[in-house]
C-alpha cells in the first residue's frame, strides 16, 4: 500500500497534503512481542500497520493478560484514552507478529493540521476506538459481537488465536467455541 492510499483511506487530499504527509511519517520494523506501549507510558503517537498484528492489553490478574482490543493490517491504531489526555497508559501495546508499520506523533500531526485544515479528517483514525467501548462491547450479544468481526473484521481470525479472540468480545473461550459453532451452523 502507497502512502497516498493510507492518507486517502479516510479523505480526500491533495498532492501537497500527501507529501507533507509523507515527510512527517516514520516507518518502523517491529519484532514479534516487542511492546510499543508500555502501561504507566504516554502514548504520543498513531501508528499504521502496513503489515502485521498489534494488540492491546491490560492484566486481569498478575498473570493472565485481557485483551482489550486487536490490530491488524492496514489500520490506525492508538491507545485512545492516553493519546487523548495525554496522561500514563492504564494498557500495553504489543506486537503479536513482526510487523511493519508507519508512525505518526502528535506534534507532526498538529503540525500537519495547522499546515492544511485538510488533516482535520485525520481524526477520523480515532472514531473506531470511542465507537468500541460505547457500541460494541456494551449493547450486543456475543453471537453479534462474533458476527460483527466475521463480517467486518475477519483477517483477525485469520491472525489471532481463539483466547485472543475471546478476551477481546469479553467472553470465555468456551463461549467462543459455542458461538462459533453456532455461527457456522447458520451459515
Amino acid at each position: 500500500m502507497m502512502i497516498s492510499d493510507i492518507l486517502k483511506s479516510n479523505g480526500i487530499y491533495n498532492d501537497r497534503d500527501i507529501q507533507l504527509f509523507a515527510d512527517k511519517i516514520k516507518f518502523r520494523r517491529i519484532a514479534k512481542d516487542e511492546i510499543l506501549i508500555k502501561q504507566g507510558q504516554v502514548c504520543r503517537s498513531v501508528f499504521f500497520i502496513i503489515e502485521g498484528a498489534f494488540y492491546q492489553y491490560n492484566f486481569k490478574n498478575e498473570i493472565e493478560e485481557n485483551v482489550l482490543d486487536l490490530h491488524s493490517d492496514n489500520e490506525w491504531f492508538l491507545n485512545y484514552n492516553s493519546f487523548i489526555s495525554q496522561k500514563p497508559s492504564d494498557s500495553f501495546i504489543k506486537a503479536y507478529t513482526d510487523s511493519k508499520i508507519f508512525e505518526l506523533d502528535i506534534e507532526s500531526l498538529h503540525w500537519l493540521i495547522g499546515e492544511s485544515p485538510g488533516f482535520l479528517q485525520l481524526l477520523k483514525i480515532l472514531e473506531p476506538a470511542t465507537a468500541r467501548v460505547h457500541f460494541f462491547d456494551n449493547r450486543l450479544t456475543p453471537v453479534e459481537k462474533y458476527k460483527y468481526v466475521f463480517d467486518n473484521r475477519r483477517e483477525l481470525i485469520k491472525k489471532f488465536p481463539l483466547k485472543f479472540i475471546a478476551s477481546y468480545l469479553k467472553i470465555t473461550p468456551e463461549t467462543l467455541s459455542r458461538v462459533r459453532e453456532s455461527f457456522l451452523n447458520e451459515k
